[in-house]
């Protein structure tokens, strides 16, 4: 099985809009543009908001344990389920999680990790 990861970088606002202009003039010409599927943050302060211990936590045990509900999985953590809810919700909309809904019975909302990695990029030259 191939190992999926996902990257994160640490990119000013000028190096990314470097790169959309690059890709925009590669778009322009006809040329193919290779997907570029990760996230970016503009200082490793910003990533450590969002990537905190325990969101690192919550990733390790779903793609381990593979919880069926959010409820599943703030008992497997033995966390309140109105915090795991919050930062499921917000690893998915940063998209570190898939969120698969389901009716069997009752709704519930199976969370989803679908790489093995976190690559962490940081450039040290200017």
């Amino acid at each position: 099985m191939k190992v999926k990861n996902i990257k994160i970088a640490i990119k000013s606002d000028a190096e990314l809009f470097k790169e959309v202009k690059e890709v925009w003039k590669k778009l322009e010409r006809g040329e193919k543009v290779k997907k570029h599927e990760g996230i970016s943050f503009e200082n490793l302060e910003a990533m450590k908001k969002v990537l905190t211990e325990e969101r690192l936590r919550i990733l390790k045990t779903i793609k381990k344990d593979h919880p069926q509900s959010i409820y599943a999985l703030a008992k497997m953590l033995h966390r309140d389920i109105k915090n795991t809810f919050d930062d499921v919700q917000f690893l998915a909309k940063m998209g570190l999680i898939e969120l698969k809904k389901a009716k069997e019975g009752r709704e519930k909302t199976t969370p989803i990790v679908r790489y093995d990695k976190i690559l962490l990029e940081i450039p040290v030259s200017v």
